[in-house]
């Protein structure tokens, strides 16, 4: 099969093209990226000498790159990554999120639709359900839970997740739908928890907590995500939302302590900060659905993934250290400086 995946220069993205050759080394995978802050093409570097792999620089919302992609390559299946994704940013700048999350989408359905397609799969996020209370652990989303969403980061993926559904109904396009919890694993941003507290704890720096880290978020391996979507787009019913979860939840908190930990370092690196504008408490899926109709479930348990994951950025300095050294220490200052 020929499958685009856009977003693929990012974290989750670039995982699933690797995921996708490893596993499926006779299909033919093409990544289409805008290289935004977030895409890093030295992420790509050993798909790059793959045969059946491409690389295409564009915009997801620039119908003027789309098409013509679309016309090239006669697409079977559509797996899209591709979005605006740190909530911090969507409060800093909301615009950009909208674009991208809902009119890009757009723009890759109407191309579905022009040229057909086997599948359009959209890799959306447990935010859009808003968040859990802390004092009720026996409650977790599930695919029949409201949108409720807290950002404009989580508004524009449910949005999207809306559109979807709707070109489903009223234009039969044949898709689905990935709900999935916190990800974590290689190539992660600097930015995102963390990766942030890796490379800051490595360098003996401050590790910024919000309020005190009671935060509860359920985190899930990057690889057991893409093995879920694959199995999704070749083998889940056409219309159908799925619940990706990794029974795996922590505290903010626990997270930052635990890597503290595993690298040998003090607590006394902590700092609390101000915590932001309309910060979830609590997210917890309940993947029971995608379990029962395609036996899948996550393999990696946190106290596994999370050493996996230092090891990685430990034997991978040179990646994060050259998107540390670019417009992000920038974006560091205006986020933390005066909290």
């Amino acid at each position: 099969m020929n499958i685009l995946v856009t977003g693929g220069a990012g974290f989750i993205g670039a995982n699933f093209v690797y995921y996708e050759l490893e596993n499926h080394p006779d299909d033919r995978i093409v990544c289409l990226d805008k290289l935004t802050y977030a895409g890093n093409l030295q992420t790509l570097d050993k798909a790059m000498t793959n045969p059946n792999f491409r690389f295409v620089k564009g915009d997801i919302a620039d119908r003027d790159c789309v098409f013509p992609l679309f016309e090239e390559e006669k697409f079977d299946i559509v797996v899209n990554f591709a979005a605006e994704s740190h909530v911090d940013r969507s409060v800093e700048n909301p615009e950009i999120f909208l674009k991208t999350n809902i009119l890009g989408t757009q723009v890759l359905m109407d191309a579905c639709r022009k040229y057909g397609i086997k599948r359009y799969h959209q890799v959306s996020t447990d935010e859009v359900y808003g968040d859990l209370p802390l004092d009720r652990p026996d409650l977790f989303f599930t695919e029949e839970t409201p949108i409720h969403t807290s950002s404009p980061y989580s508004a524009s993926k449910a949005s999207a997740d809306l559109l979807v559904l709707a070109y489903a109904r009223t234009f039969k396009l044949p898709v689905s739908i990935t709900r999935c919890s916190n990800n974590y694993g290689p190539y992660h941003f600097p930015e995102k928890l963390i990766p942030l507290m890796i490379s800051r704890a490595l360098a003996e720096e401050s590790l910024p907590v919000y309020g005190k880290g009671e935060n509860v978020r359920d985190w899930l391996y990057v690889e057991d995500h893409c093995a879920a979507i694959d199995l999704v787009i070749r083998k889940g019913r056409e219309g159908e939302v799925y619940n990706i979860g990794g029974h795996n939840e922590r505290t903010n908190l626990q997270v930052v302590k635990t890597i503290l930990n595993l690298l040998d370092k003090s607590e006394d690196l902590i700092t609390y900060v101000t915590d932001r504008p309309g910060h979830d408490m609590r997210y917890a899926i309940d993947p029971t659905k995608i379990h029962n109709e395609l036996g899948w479930l996550p393999r990696t348990t946190f106290d596994e993934g999370i050493k996996r994951t230092i090891q990685w950025y430990l034997d991978n300095e040179s990646w994060w250290k050259n998107i540390l050294e670019g417009d992000y220490q920038s974006y560091y200052e205006r986020m933390y400086k005066d909290r």
